[in-house]
């Protein structure tokens, strides 16, 4: 199906683990530390609230050494 529609598989064809493990630790990230501790009223509320918690995210996710990309300077 993916192939049909001209959407390559980022899989190196060998289906190893590191290809999204980065993606896969920031969506466990998200579900244990947000989603799962809530209980949302409405989608829209579910939105803001796992938006706020991804500008948490990335500004406590931040290299120690101090070094802060441009978009990342008003955190």
């Amino acid at each position: 199906m993916l192939a049909d529609n001209g959407i390559a598989i980022s899989m190196d064809g060998k289906g190893a683990w590191r290809d999204n493990v980065f993606v896969e630790r920031l969506w466990r990230s998200v579900k244990y530390e947000e989603v799962y501790l809530r209980a949302y009223d409405s989608v829209s509320e579910a939105l803001a609230s796992i938006g706020r918690y991804l500008d948490f995210y990335n500004c406590a996710s931040e290299h120690p050494s101090g070094y802060v990309i441009e978009e990342k300077r008003f955190c």
